[in-house]
């Protein structure tokens, strides 16, 4: 009895279970906001992530020498000086079977020093080592055990070899949830006590911007991509309608760049380059640092346009306007200024205009604009911005309002 009324057994029942049910879903929040605290407090992912994996133009041709020689040239390069700093290796690095205990063991052709002798090498070179692995019993090449019921213990391997950056994919999954699988490791990475960038290669088909960024620093809002101009305009589109989900800590993953493996012309790779800084985008390079001609060097290397992507403030920059094949694309940076693109994405030569409504300042700003391809500053601009672009091609601002 509570104040003259009798409650029944059904209506105390019903009371109890949603009591119960809102505290479990309290709980599961408080449990992934932790999560979420101590991958910000590790110091990881607090800008987008910069470095190279092997996947784009070296699939399943991994050994220790290309892996040192390319550490060699991220640094004589000038590329590691502008942070570039993770040398990851991708898919087939390990032998098809597990040891006696268990273990993943690297394989021996390929890494006959082991994978602890290649991470102090890297290490040495003021560098990271990242490495791959898998949600399920296979990874996608099916060259090597996934981590699936393995987690902690792969995740302690890779401690003890010293890795600091894991790319997770997602194949050979038996049905079991991604959230489930994706988590496991999050924590088991964690448990190590050894910082470890989480990379979760979902592919973005249970829109991993929703749940990952409790659990990992950055996510796949695509498939694979392709060196082409379609698979990477796809890309950054698909990725552009997650902007919201990114932030300090975790980020979107439209792939990883094909800047200079020659599918695509310096226009489009300059392009590729400047939405993927814009959009917050992982800045992983696909190429071979080993002998990179002048064009790419110049675009990889424009510490103007990675300023926009390191930016402090880790707003995602995103299409606001866009008629027919010409769009611009904008984003706060810190500072109260304005990244902006301006992309013909037509096949002829056109010209492209933004208001300052437009990408977020006020009608009345007079701004300076500096174009981050030319490095040249124009002064005093009123009401917008416009430029005359050849097809396939950008221009790409900093506006900063006076």
């Amino acid at each position: 009895m509570a104040g003259g009324r009798i409650y029944s057994p059904l209506l105390v029942l019903l009371i109890c279970t949603v009591l119960a049910i809102a505290a479990a879903r309290v709980g599961k929040h408080g449990e992934a906001e932790e999560v979420r605290r101590k991958l910000l407090k590790n110091g990881l992912g607090q800008a987008p992530q910069m470095g190279w994996n092997s996947y784009n133009h070296f699939p399943c041709k991994l050994n220790d020498k290309l892996i040192r020689e390319t550490a060699d040239a991220m640094v004589s390069s000038g590329l590691s000086a502008l942070g570039y700093q993770y040398i990851n290796l991708d898919d087939c690095w390990a032998e098809q079977i597990r040891d006696s205990k268990g273990n993943l063991v690297p394989k021996a052709s390929f890494f006959p020093f082991g994978m602890k002798a290649l991470a102090d090498y890297v290490h040495s070179k003021g560098l990271k080592l990242g490495i791959y692995g898998d949600a399920g019993t296979m990874t996608c090449a099916k060259t090597m055990p996934g981590s699936l019921g393995y987690e902690e213990q792969d995740a302690e391997t890779f401690a003890s070899w010293g890795i600091d950056y894991l790319k997770y994919d997602n194949c050979h999954n038996k049905g079991v949830s991604p959230q489930e699988r994706y988590s496991k490791m999050g924590k088991a990475l964690l448990k190590t006590g050894r910082p470890i960038f989480y990379s979760l290669c979902e592919w973005g088909q249970d829109n991993p911007a929703t749940w990952a960024p409790s659990i990992g620093n950055s996510w796949k809002t695509t498939g694979d991509i392709k060196d082409t101009w379609d698979s990477m305009t796809t890309r950054a589109d698909q990725n552009d309608q997650w902007a919201s989900y990114a932030g300090p800590g975790g980020w979107n993953d439209p792939e990883m760049l094909e800047v200079g493996n020659g599918g695509m012309s310096k226009e489009e790779y300059r392009s590729h380059f400047s939405i993927w800084a814009l959009a917050k985008a992982l800045l992983i390079l696909g190429c071979d640092l080993r002998s990179m001609d002048d064009d790419t060097l110049e675009i990889l290397g424009n510490k103007e346009v990675i300023a926009v992507n390191q930016d402090k403030l880790g707003i995602q920059g995103k299409k606001v306007k866009k008629n027919g094949e010409l769009e611009v694309w904008a984003g706060e940076l810190s500072g109260k200024r304005v990244a902006v693109l301006l992309w013909n994405r037509g096949d002829s030569k056109a010209t492209i205009s933004a208001e300052w409504s437009e990408i977020g300042l006020k009608s009345s700003a007079i701004v300076d604009a500096r174009d981050l391809w030319e490095h040249i500053t124009a002064h005093s601009l009123q009401h917008q911005i416009q430029a005359t672009l050849q097809s396939h091609a950008c221009n790409m601002y900093i506006l900063t309002p006076q």
